[in-house]
């Protein structure tokens, strides 16, 4: 046992094993602790949402009386007991409401139990134990006990029998301490009247004091420790102080006569604990980080909660598989972790992440050494087995503050967080509350103080917007450096008079957002892209009757076609020549097939001259525009466009007349726009040959079936009326006759069927519009009739 003693300031107890740190104790004069000590107290408020009461007994803050640490003698009636059997604690349940048994003003014993931590009060009990070097007396309670942690029964039937002998008071409970097994009987016999002595002398300084005060105060670290900690395996007790010596050698004389340990001076100029090389252990207190042997680590973070201890592998790898690893190396981590509670005083629930183990019996021989290592632990523990999580979740009694606490102080920077705000985050900050302290009418200039790290950002980098801000309000701002933190600001407003105005007050920001006006200013509507208007104009085209298409192409008969650079304007003459070319496709189909295409109603047929020229002239200005070339293809993404031929076959038993009709129409096997200019003449005889067959081939009509030809755009012009037919009638069974499909019966809706996907055409020197147009003209015509 090494103590370091520094009178007036501080006291440092080290228990040291083999050369490593097992128990560490530290006490200053500032801190005292209170832990044990016996007041007088007064209560002072009753809480029943809780079952508490709070004590005032004559420190700074009032202490915490839960229901449970209270003394049946306070029960009111019947509930009332003046004694209570030592390790019987009446239950939770069995005990009355605590506002029944406190009132307000009434006068308790209470003893501390626990040291106030944060901004919680000391925990208090009425429940006094007062121990001894052997024995712990507790007033008020009957029998007599052993303590839990003697597990040889023998040796518990032996103890007990001998503090029987010593006929203890009657209004007491005593019980043997772990230090008291194997004792004589004028051992305890003597520890015994040294307790009984020291009740006395409460009783009479509880009479002295009238309403608030200390009866009984434990004495200091270095008797305290002597008497809970030593024990015979104990070979030195080394002070560097020449009167804490002296005391503790008085204190072992007199609490362990027989006792072979000697207590011995240090005088010499080199530290005590530096000599012995235990201040760099005791340095690592703090850490977050412990290391292993094998190479792995502990991460220890305590929070409000409870404290959070991670194992990590690290190094490890001296192990031949991975199960074995992670055994050793949780072995080695629960014995540094119950090292480290008992160093650190770490106290409440405890979460220990372990490393995974699958076979059954490596938990349990984790959980084992836990066991076993804790039973040299005074406080009270309690540990769980490990959950399927790899977590072994255990709790201890938290004696007073963790270590941690007692000996560090919370940073000013980042209060304890770890982090703080960058200096980035600062100035946007300053900018929206100098924005919000500036625009108040009541302020004529601004002071504003920060520290270096952030005046520095503001003067360089947002010169330009305080700049700004100051000249939009008509307003200075003077910008100081102070603060300790990296995040202080202070800004501080006066009025014309030179008078400081309130700026950080709740009540005057709730008061500026009443008096403020918000102004809101709705946006102009952006202006319609020209690019957008023409499509959706196309759009509606496609979706109105089909009564204006006639008119559409009248207008875009007149159209120049020089204009090509106008978007908008070819997107619709796109569209509709997509609808033309439609057409033109299942007539050249019908002619390629060699079938005529016969009204279903033979009053339908046109067979007035005029109508005749009328048709063939406007087929020819339709093919006219479908011959030529689209330049705004190669812009917009092609349509995949699904065709159902099914005049193949038919078409292949053809010769002159299909070869005739793939030359002069728009088949994707043949593009007729891809043609060049010194080809025009063979392309104007190629048409006229396509007239003459179709001539032909529709004065000598065949008796095989028509082939079903439906289009989208043939439909449509139907529907609206347009060209010399006239929608058909339906017959009795509902169906009608579609001239489209060769006179075969469809139904009401005919199936739609996608068109199929159309090449590219490239405009090169095509062919004038007048030779390629005759062929298709005749044809036309011919399909018409």
């Amino acid at each position: 046992m090494l103590i370091n003693f520094v009178p007036g300031e501080e006291c440092r107890i080290a228990i040291v094993e083999d050369g490593k740190l097992e128990e560490y104790y530290q006490e200053r004069a500032s801190a005292q602790s209170h832990v044990s000590n016996i007041y007088k107290g007064r209560v002072t408020n009753i809480e029943p949402a809780i079952q508490a009461a709070f004590v005032d007994f004559g420190l700074e803050r009032n202490g915490f009386l839960h229901i449970s640490d209270l003394h049946p003698k306070y029960f009111p009636g019947k509930d009332r007991e003046a004694f209570e059997k030592v390790g019987k604690k009446t239950a939770r349940r069995d005990r009355p409401p605590i506002q029944k048994c406190l009132k307000r003003g009434d006068e308790v014993l209470v003893q501390v139990l626990k040291e106030g931590i944060g901004t919680k009060g000391p925990t208090l009990t009425s429940y006094l134990s007062i121990p001894g070097r052997f024995l712990v007396m507790m007033p008020d309670m009957k029998q007599l006990g052993v303590s839990r942690k003697v597990e040889d029964d023998d040796a518990r039937k032996e103890t007990r029998k001998i503090l029987k002998e010593l006929d203890p008071p009657s209004d007491f409970g005593f019980i043997v301490r772990t230090a008291g097994i194997g004792q004589t009987k004028t051992d305890l016999k003597r520890d015994l009247s040294y307790l009984v002595r020291l009740w006395k002398n409460i009783e009479r300084n509880r009479k002295k004091i009238r309403r608030t005060g200390e009866l009984y105060a434990e004495s200091d670290l270095v008797i305290r420790t002597i008497r809970d900690v030593f024990t015979a395996d104990t070979e030195r007790v080394i002070v560097d102080d020449l009167t804490a010596a002296r005391r503790a050698a008085d204190f072992l004389r007199v609490a362990s006569p027989r006792s072979k340990t000697e207590v011995v001076y240090y005088d010499d100029p080199v530290p005590l604990l530096h000599r012995k090389g235990i201040e760099t252990q005791i340095g690592l207190i703090g850490a977050r980080e412990v290391p292993l042997p094998s190479g792995g680590a502990l991460v220890i973070d305590q929070t409000e909660a409870l404290v959070a201890i991670d194992v990590n592998s690290g190094k490890s790898r001296k192990a031949r598989d991975a199960e074995t690893n992670a055994l050793n190396t949780n072995l080695e981590a629960v014995d540094e972790i119950c090292r480290q509670l008992r160093l650190r005083d770490l106290g409440g629930i405890v979460v220990n992440d372990l490393i995974d183990m699958r076979p059954a019996r490596n938990r349990k021989k984790v959980e084992a050494r836990m066991k076993e290592n804790l039973k040299k632990d005074r406080a009270k523990t309690k540990v769980g087995p490990i959950s399927g999580f790899g977590l072994l979740e255990m709790t201890r009694q938290r004696m007073r503050p963790s270590l941690k606490k007692s000996i560090h102080a919370e940073c000013r920077h980042c209060a304890g967080l770890g982090y703080t705000q960058s200096a980035e985050s600062v100035v946007l900050n300053v900018m929206r509350r100098l924005a919000l302290v500036m625009q108040r009418d009541d302020v004529a200039r601004v002071e504003l103080t920060i520290s270096p790290d952030v005046a520095f950002q503001l003067l360089n980098r947002k010169r330009n917007e305080l700049t700004h801000l100051e000249e939009s309000h008509g307003k200075a701002v003077l910008v100081r450096v102070g603060g300790g933190r990296l995040d202080y600001i202070a800004i501080d407003a006066y009025d014309s008079r030179n008078q400081p105005l309130a700026t950080e007050d709740e009540d005057t920001l709730k008061n500026l957002r009443k008096a403020s006006k918000t102004t809101y200013r709705q946006l102009d509507a952006p202006d319609l892209p020209e690019t957008v208007a023409p499509v959706v104009a196309d759009e509606a085209e496609d979706e109105a009757p089909a009564e204006g298409a006639s008119a559409a192409m009248e207008s875009e008969e007149t159209a120049d076609t020089e204009d090509a650079e106008d978007k908008p304007k070819k997107k619709r003459r796109r569209r509709r020549r997509r609808k033309k070319k439609s057409d033109g496709e299942d007539a050249e189909a019908a002619s390629e097939d060699g079938d005529t295409a016969e009204p279903s109603d033979p009053d339908q047929a046109p067979d007035d001259p005029a109508q005749a020229a009328e048709d063939k002239q406007a087929s020819d200005t339709d093919d006219t525009e479908a011959s030529a070339p689209d330049e705004d293809a190669e812009d917009k993404p092609k349509k995949k466009r699904r065709r159902r031929r099914r005049g193949g076959r038919s078409r292949k038993k053809n010769t002159d007349g299909d070869e005739a009709g793939d030359s002069a129409g728009t088949d994707d096997n043949a593009p007729t726009a891809d043609a060049d200019a010194h080809e025009a003449p063979m392309l104007a005889a190629e048409a006229a040959e396509a007239s003459q067959d179709a001539d032909s081939a529709d004065a000598q009509p065949e008796d095989k079936p028509k082939k079903k030809r439906r289009s989208r755009s043939r439909s449509k012009k139907k529907a609206a009326g347009t060209g010399s037919s006239t929608a058909p009638e339906p017959d009795a069974t509902g169906l009608t006759a579609d001239a489209s499909s060769n006179g075969e019966v469809t139904g009401d809706k005919p199936k739609r069927v996608k068109p199929s996907k159309k090449k590219k055409i490239v405009k090169r020197n095509a062919p004038p519009p007048e030779a390629v147009s005759a062929g298709y003209s005749n044809r036309r015509q011919d399909d018409r009739e």
